[in-house]
């Protein structure tokens, strides 16, 4: 079943285009721009770090709006490896995240894979799986990689 979201036609037409405007709506706890960066198919997926596999546009907005009643996610990311296809690409992300907690403000690395189809939309996200990252993956971000293009 398909369905239309407000703000999909201020979408860019790249994959790296849809990212940014997946974390940029992270920063401002923007739902409908968020929610703008998914493909418009029930079979989209999203996992949380620890958290169950979420199927489908219903269940992820239904998390991000769960999140985004705390106030907007501090999460950037900082290292991104992409392979890309002629109608898909995926991007290994590490993600840099600031939460606040009670003694003070912490930093914490996630690891994330972003899958994003073409659509006739555009490029549009169709998973998004994230897991905390190890003491070793907070080290490697420091450790900048060569461009090669």
């Amino acid at each position: 079943m398909k369905r239309t979201r407000p703000g999909m036609a201020a979408l860019g037409g790249s994959a790296d285009e849809v990212e940014a405007t997946f974390y940029e709506a992270l920063h401002s706890a923007d739902i409908e721009l968020l929610m703008s960066c998914w493909a418009q198919d029930d079979d989209i997926v999203c996992v949380h770090p620890g958290g169950p596999r979420l199927l489908g546009a219903g269940a992820i907005r239904a998390a991000f709006e769960a999140m985004f009643s705390h106030g907007p996610l501090h999460v950037r990311p900082v290292q991104v490896h992409r392979v890309l296809a002629l109608g898909s690409a995926v991007h290994s992300v590490a993600e840099r995240l600031e939460v606040a907690l009670p003694d003070g403000r912490h930093q914490a690395v996630v690891m994330a894979t972003n899958v994003y189809h073409k659509t006739p939309e555009g490029w549009r996200m169709v998973a998004h799986h994230a897991s905390p990252g190890a003491v070793g993956d907070a080290q490697s971000l420091d450790t900048a990689r060569p461009v090669l293009h």
